[in-house]
């Protein structure tokens, strides 16, 4: 299976939408290398950064669900480098 390593960064700006955000996030818990969460209380935002190792049509499919949720702003950089791993 390809895979490629990718950065996702997650603006949340409806407080409502966190338990949402975390549910995604954890059906796609197999794929994360590592999760980092800031909330930025002086803006009443928090900002999620998700380090990815996954398919590149998994991570497009993850950020997808992410951004259709209501007061969120969602942005994804892929490394270009590519692994062919043994599934």
């Amino acid at each position: 299976m390809e895979t490629r390593v990718a950065v996702m960064s997650i603006i949340v700006e409806n407080g409502a939408t966190v338990e949402t955000v975390n549910n995604i996030l954890h059906e796609y818990g197999e794929f994360i290398i590592g999760r980092m969460g800031i909330p930025y209380r002086k803006r009443g935002i928090s900002i999620i950064s998700i380090a990815l190792d996954a398919p590149q049509n998994t991570i497009a499919t993850l950020s997808g669900k992410i951004g259709k949720l209501s007061g969120i702003s969602v942005k994804t950089a892929y490394s270009s480098v590519i692994s062919h791993d043994e599934a």
